[in-house]
This record gives structure tokens, C-alpha cells and sequence, in this order.
């Protein structure tokens, strides 16, 4: 699946199949401008960051279980967001520090470190990588992911895929070729 958030006309926090199939809102009421969004993979929880209502907020992969982690005028200047164990991790820009917030309670708000200039923040850890498996976009014999001239995206499993093309290119009627 793939999240992103939408401020435009309506605000809104989405998720999508790989392929832009199956596109569902999970959040579209009480939020105004989510700007940076973070997945808990393994318990299966997005949060985001409303800089408009000052406040960073959770929902399950279906929009339930919505709460608020943390409120307050700070947040409108976090740049964005990481999930870590039991910790969220942002960048403030207005005094340029890392930091770290408890995302069970959201009281417990540590500086990390002072950076000049980021503007988003990510978390890499072994554990959190998924173990590849086979898929449908899989290099063929002829080096050709998932059997697309072009372009192989997932679909709504890592059984299924949709292959597109390249600007400047229509997809054959056989579902795989460019021309």
C-alpha cells in the first residue's frame, strides 16, 4: 500500500495499491494541513502532522482508532516524522533540533541533536525491513520486471501487478508492451 496526505480542497489522509487502484480515505474529517506522515509497519498505524490544527495524530490502516499524540503550538514548525519502538521522531525548524516524542503519551519530549538545515527524517532498522519474497514484478528471463517493457507496479497483492509506461508511450493492448 502506499499513505500520503492531501491538503488541498479537502484534507484528507489516503492509501492507494502501489498501482493507484483502490484509492480509500482513512482520515477526512478534523484535519486541515497534514504535511508529514509515518507508518508503524508492524502494528499498523499511521500518524501524521496537522501544522495547521498544531498537532500530530494517529489512526489504524482503516482511519480507526483515531487519537491525538501531541498538541501545541510547537508543532507547527515540525518538518517531518519517523516512528521508532515507542518514540516518534520529528525536526523542529524553528530551533532546529531532533526530536524524540513518546508516542504512547506524548509528554515525554527529548532534543536529540541540533542540525542546521533538514527538512525530513527517516529511521532505517534491519527489523522493520520486509523480507523479500517473490512477486509479481520480478525481473523475467528476458530482464523485464514483471514481464513490463517499461514499468511494473504492485497491485493489491505482491501476487498481482500493473504495468504502465513511460511519458511519450501508450500501453499495448496486450497489457505488458510500450509503444
Amino acid at each position: 500500500k502506499l499513505f500520503f496526505t492531501d491538503y488541498g480542497n479537502a484534507a484528507k489522509v489516503e492509501r492507494c495499491d502501489m498501482d493507484g487502484m483502490n484509492r480509500t480515505w482513512i482520515v477526512e474529517s478534523k484535519i486541515e494541513q497534514p504535511t508529514a506522515l509515518a507508518l508503524d509497519l508492524i502494528n499498523k498505524y499511521v500518524y501524521w502532522v496537522d501544522i495547521y490544527l498544531d498537532s500530530v495524530e494517529v489512526v489504524d490502516y482503516q482511519g480507526r482508532k483515531r487519537h491525538t499524540i501531541i498538541k501545541g503550538r510547537q508543532i507547527r514548525h515540525f518538518c517531518g516524522l519517523a516512528v521508532f519502538e515507542n518514540y516518534l521522531y520529528t525536526f523542529n525548524s524553528d530551533n532546529l533540533s531532533v526530536l524524540q516524542i513518546n508516542r504512547y503519551n506524548g509528554t515525554d519530549v527529548q532534543p536529540l541533536a541540533r542540525l542546521d538545515n533538514a527538512k525530513e527524517i527517516r529511521v532505517h532498522q534491519k527489523r522493520a525491513q520486509t523480507a523479500v519474497r517473490s512477486h509479481a514484478c520480478e525481473v523475467d528471463p528476458y530482464g523485464m520486471p514483471g514481464g513490463c517493457s517499461h514499468i511494473c507496479l504492485l497491485s493489491s497483492s505482491y501476487k498481482a501487478r500493473t504495468c504502465r509506461c513511460r511519458t511519450g508511450f501508450i500501453l499495448g493492448s496486450d497489457g505488458r508492451s510500450c509503444k
